[in-house]
């Protein structure tokens, strides 16, 4: 849980794009929002491998016979449009020229058997488990502020990227930002590290000098001192990376995609992932009536947790924690939130958010929360629409 104490000293990271692993999430995405696109029942569980000029996808995944032959087949143009969207054109790692190859196959009979609607019986749980959802209002996002810093950074220098008004950035980096709080709220940043990677012939300094004005921009008023310590490039050089430099892998990253280490995490990724998985939809669900509590007032800071087994509706725990901020009984949330999403069943849930649509690939990176709901129904878990709701009940 997080931390019940007033003042201590917290950290976040963030990682781009054009990071390995988020690569891999961003194709992995990229099948699920292909087959939903074409089918909103498909089943997709994609798992992908990046590294030199090499592009690798496995898996199962589930539609109409007639669909899955030309789905599968379409995928390879679609996954390199996505790395050419990140901005890979290097000799060692190109959206055009990486070698792809893709071992998708038919879901499991015995799996689709237990998440299958049939008579009497609701729609199961794609898989056992535990999620979490948090909110706080550290952040006028609701979100933990050394996360939401450290995802900001990152977002600015990509668009400053993607314009070409910063050339000499290429698709690969990481932020941290550490803050001190004082009376649980966070006040200052004790320390900054930006790892970016970039064309050669620069140094640290000239990539301290070029990621400054971005990095103060992001960052509230007074957060940076003269004490604060930066750490820019830190290596001393980094040309070389995203999957030539590292290898990556779907599903690496889930503490940056959700609350930076301030929430617990039930240990499930999201990318490649359908929304009958549980792991995503329901993790989005927590994080759905989590933010509405905090957005209604009822508590500074909110942590849920709910759980599953494998072809049942039914969730077998449903758990609130509001650190001691609360205005209102725990117990009575626990009672009154999951009525507010239908039960929280799998299909509740995937019905209530919209899930079944093609609003995954936006999702790979700077965060499954803490976003904007789009107009397509992307983020659709980021609105505080059981506000009103929320506030009568109590």
């Amino acid at each position: 849980m997080s931390s019940q104490r007033g003042s201590y000293i917290f950290t976040s990271e963030s990682v781009s794009e054009g990071h390995p692993d988020k690569v891999a999430d961003r194709i992995s995405d990229t099948v699920v929002d292909a087959f939903l696109a074409a089918e909103p029942e498909a089943r997709v569980a994609c798992e992908t491998l990046v590294t030199t000029q090499r592009i690798v996808l496995a898996g199962e995944v589930r539609a109409r016979d007639e669909l899955i032959g030309d789905l599968i087949a379409g995928l390879e143009e679609k996954v390199r449009a996505a790395v050419q969207d990140i901005g890979y054109h290097q000799k060692g790692f190109h959206w055009a020229t990486a070698h792809y190859e893709c071992h998708l196959h038919p879901q499991s009979e015995d799996i689709a058997m237990g998440v299958d609607k049939a008579g009497n019986k609701d729609e199961g749980a794609g898989d056992q488990g535990i999620m979490f959802g948090y909110a706080t209002n550290e952040t006028p996002e609701l979100m933990p502020a050394t996360l939401q810093y450290s995802h900001n950074i990152l977002k600015t220098l990509a668009a400053a990227r993607h314009s070409g008004e910063r050339p000499e950035l290429e698709p690969d980096a990481k932020s941290q930002v550490t803050l001190v709080y004082e009376n649980g709220r966070p006040v200052r940043a004790t320390s900054i590290v930006l790892s970016t990677q970039h064309k050669d012939g620069l140094s640290p300094q000239d990539i301290h000098t070029l990621a400054e004005p971005y990095i103060r921009r992001v960052l509230p008023d007074g957060f940076i001192t003269p004490e604060t310590e930066w750490h820019v490039n830190p290596t001393g050089n980094f040309v070389i990376g995203g999957p030539d430099g590292d290898a990556g892998l779907t599903g690496r990253k889930i503490i940056v995609d959700t609350y930076g280490g301030a929430a617990p995490h039930g240990g499930g990724a999201f990318s490649g992932k359908d929304p009958t998985k549980v792991d995503r939809s329901a993790a989005y669900a927590c994080r759905y009536l989590a933010k509405n509590v905090v957005a209604a007032g009822l508590a500074d800071k909110c942590t849920i947790q709910i759980s599953y087994a494998i072809g049942v509706s039914k969730p077998l725990s449903f758990y609130v924690d509001l650190h001691g901020t609360g205005e209102v009984d725990p117990e009575k949330l626990e009672a009154v939130l999951p009525e507010l999403i239908g039960g929280a069943s799998p299909r509740a849930i995937r019905e209530h958010l919209g899930l079944n649509r093609p609003i995954y690939a936006r999702t790979s990176a700077y965060g499954h929360f803490g976003r904007e709901p789009d107009s397509e129904g992307g983020f659709s878990w980021e609105k505080t629409d059981l506000v009103d709701a929320l506030k009568r009940s109590f």
